[in-house]
This record gives C-alpha cells, sequence and structure tokens, in this order.
C-alpha cells in the first residue's frame, strides 16, 4: 500500500512540473483503477453469503456430509474467493479442511462439500469458515471474513443388551408380569366367581346382577421398569493404566443401558458427574422418562461428557438421585472401583426400598469382602473389565 502511495505522490509531483497531459492522464488513470479496485473487491466480499448444511448427530461409523452453499447477493462478481472450511482432525479423512478457490459472478451461486468419517464419540466444532478475496491486480491487501461455528454430535456406540435382566419389584408397575405376587389396579383382566376371601371393594355389583351371583374384577400383576443411571466419571476412582479405556466403556455401557430400557417401556433417567464439553460445566441430571426422544436426549449428554479430576464424590451423587426416585425403582450405579463410603451409599439405598445394581468397569472390582457384603444384602453386582464381558448380555 505505502509504495503505490509513493507512486501516486511522483506522478503528481511529475504532472505539476512538466505539465505533460500524458503523465497526468497516467495519474488518473492508476488513481481511477486503485478507488475502483479497493471499492469493488470490499462491496463485492461483503454481498457474499454462505449457508453450512449437514447432519447435525451421527453415531459411530457413520458419514457426514458438509455442504457449503455460497451466494453472491450483489451485481458486482467476485473475481476470485478463497475458502478455508475448519473441521475438527479428528473427524477428518485427510489431515486438511475444505481449502478451495472459487469466482461468483452477479447472483450467482456454488455449493461445495468435504466428509467427515464419525470414528468416536463427542461434541465437535464444524468450522469457522474463512473467506478470502481481494482485487485483480492486488493493488491493495486482501480482505477476509469470518463465519461461525456448528456442533456436530456424535452418539456414544451402543450394544445390544437384549439378555440384561435387572431387579424391579413395586408392586404397581409399567409392565405386565407373570409372578402373580401383587396385581395392579389400572390393568383390568376381566372378572370371575366370588370367592371366600375376596373383598367386597373388587365386587362388580353390575355384572353380577346380570348373571346371577357375585363377580369379582382381576387384575393383571405388574412390576415397575423406572431404572436410573448413575455414572460416575471421576478420574480417581480409575484404575491408572486404563483410565480412558474404563471411563469410554462405562459411556458405553451407560448408554446401551439407557437403549435396552428404552425398548423394554420403562422410563430411564441419568445422571453423571462428569464434565460437559459444550455447556462448560457439570452435565445435568436428566429425570426419568420414557420414548426414543427422551432416550436420544441422553445419548446427547453421554456423547458430550467427559471424565474430569474435578466431579464430586459418588455416594454424594448417588444419595441426591436416590432420594427422588419412587419406592421399587431401579438404580444402576456404573464406576470404576467400589469402596467403604460407596458400599455404605448403596446399602442405605437399597434399605430405603429401591433396588441397586453396581457395575464396576475396569479392573479394579473392589475388595472382595465388600462385594460379598453387598451380594448378601440384595445389592446386585456386576464386573465388566472389557467389553468382551458384554457378551453374555447380548442378543
Amino acid at each position: 500500500m505505502r509504495e503505490y502511495v509513493w507512486l501516486f505522490l511522483i506522478l503528481l509531483a511529475l504532472a505539476a512540473v512538466f505539465r505533460d497531459d500524458a503523465v497526468i492522464l497516467l495519474f488518473y488513470l492508476l488513481a481511477g483503477i486503485f478507488i475502483l479496485s479497493r471499492w469493488w473487491s470490499r462491496r463485492a466480499l461483503a454481498a457474499v453469503t454462505y449457508e453450512r448444511r449437514f447432519t447435525s448427530h451421527a453415531f459411530p461409523g457413520e458419514t457426514v456430509t458438509i455442504r457449503l452453499k455460497l451466494r453472491n447477493r450483489g451485481w458486482l462478481p467476485v473475481v476470485w474467493l478463497r475458502l478455508l472450511d475448519s473441521a475438527p482432525t479428528e473427524l477428518l479423512s485427510r489431515p486438511q479442511s475444505l481449502l478451495d478457490v472459487i469466482s461468483l459472478g452477479p447472483l450467482g451461486e456454488t455449493e461445495l462439500h468435504y466428509d467427515l468419517q464419525t470414528y468416536k464419540r463427542g461434541y465437535y466444532r464444524v468450522g469457522p469458515l474463512f473467506l478470502t478475496s481481494g482485487d485483480l491486480l492486488g493493488l491493495e491487501p486482501d480482505l477476509q471474513r469470518q463465519g461461525g461455528e456448528d456442533g456436530l454430535i456424535v452418539y456414544p456406540r451402543l450394544v445390544p443388551l437384549t439378555r440384561l435382566g435387572l431387579p424391579a419389584h413395586a408392586p404397581l408397575g409399567a409392565l405386565r408380569h407373570s409372578r402373580p405376587i401383587y396385581e395392579d389396579p389400572t390393568r383390568p383382566a376381566g372378572k370371575r366367581d366370588y370367592a371366600a376371601g375376596d373383598s367386597l371393594r373388587r365386587v362388580d355389583w353390575k355384572t353380577s346382577a346380570a348373571v346371577g351371583r357375585l363377580q369379582v374384577k382381576v387384575f393383571e400383576p405388574s412390576i415397575a421398569l423406572t431404572t436410573m443411571l448413575v455414572l460416575n466419571l471421576r478420574v480417581a476412582d480409575y484404575d491408572l493404566r486404563t483410565r480412558y479405556d474404563a471411563t469410554e466403556l462405562a459411556i458405553v455401557l451407560a448408554a446401551s443401558l439407557a437403549e435396552w430400557s428404552t425398548s423394554r417401556g420403562g422410563p430411564v433417567g441419568l445422571a453423571v458427574n462428569g464434565q460437559d464439553t459444550h455447556l462448560g460445566g457439570g452435565a445435568p441430571a436428566q429425570a426419568p422418562r420414557k420414548g426414543r426422544a427422551h432416550l436420544m436426549r441422553l445419548l446427547e449428554v453421554l456423547a458430550r461428557v467427559e471424565a474430569t479430576e474435578a466431579a464430586p464424590p459418588l455416594a454424594e451423587l448417588l444419595r441426591r438421585q436416590a432420594a427422588g426416585l419412587p419406592w421399587g425403582a431401579t438404580l444402576v450405579v456404573i464406576t470404576g472401583g467400589l469402596d467403604e463410603p460407596l458400599a455404605e451409599a448403596l446399602l442405605r439405598t437399597r434399605q430405603a426400598g429401591l433396588n441397586m445394581v453396581a457395575m464396576i468397569v475396569g479392573p479394579a472390582p473392589g475388595p472382595a469382602e465388600v462385594r460379598g457384603r453387598l451380594a448378601r444384602l440384595g445389592v446386585v453386582v456386576h464386573h465388566v473389565w472389557n467389553e468382551r464381558d458384554l457378551d453374555r448380555w447380548r442378543g
């Protein structure tokens, strides 16, 4: 830029000294080209808009295609436009982002695309997009604009746990059960003749009058399916040698249990003491709900969450979540180790009327005497050393 100013000053001085029409014409010509190119490049770049489109949620192993649609909303052509779209290096099949140079005519548009391969779960940022342009003669420095970012969520991997069985013994529940210990008054199953010992409150007087003998209502037995998953991502509670693999397996196990519970028609919730990479703080607890939409919300949390050293102790999280669960619900604790404070919290929760399942992930099963005491008092304990241990629950 500075050299062009000196050139104009020299031409202006020569024109003033020699009063030569050719020098004056050259001065005005160069000045006009400089002013026009400066105005043109700025107006042309300002008229360029873009739209980034892609599927914002995916499972591991899927290919996500990023499509960039660029439009020139002005009447001035964009002579050249360099694009650089930043993409997460963990998802690029080639070690580079989208880099291309195009031109756009007046009111023109074009579409570019590139692929991301979802190898592992997580929350990723696609972008920002850098747009660089300038004048054709290179009379001034390139102009640059920066676009925004978009989020991409890759869900955890799901393992089909069709053979898994969790304890549930509430007298009123959500699933029909074959063991006739309790009958659910919300599930009528028909009528039968009155028998000695039947309560008069169960007599159907209208039907009895119609058939000429006492008839009592019959109800189906049921069990409660409410399941609360409590996932421990406190770094200190996992073995140092296998910490990363164990925490990732714990997340896969939590996601698979959530999918299993949803497929059975029961409400499932999630509480985790890890760090949410999108929110920048702790992951909010999700109360038990039914349905596929709720399952996808749980998977989003599990996609974004990471293990952290600042996580609160698991026993504290367990006490908070157990207080809001109905009697007979199942509380599944997924952690990397089993110590005395956690065992005491599990036993207190069990005594409060909840069904307890502890799943220990990784090579830190805890003291054998603690495991034995929990088993004797009705707390189911499973140990998952690695993903091959899940084969016993697969379909």
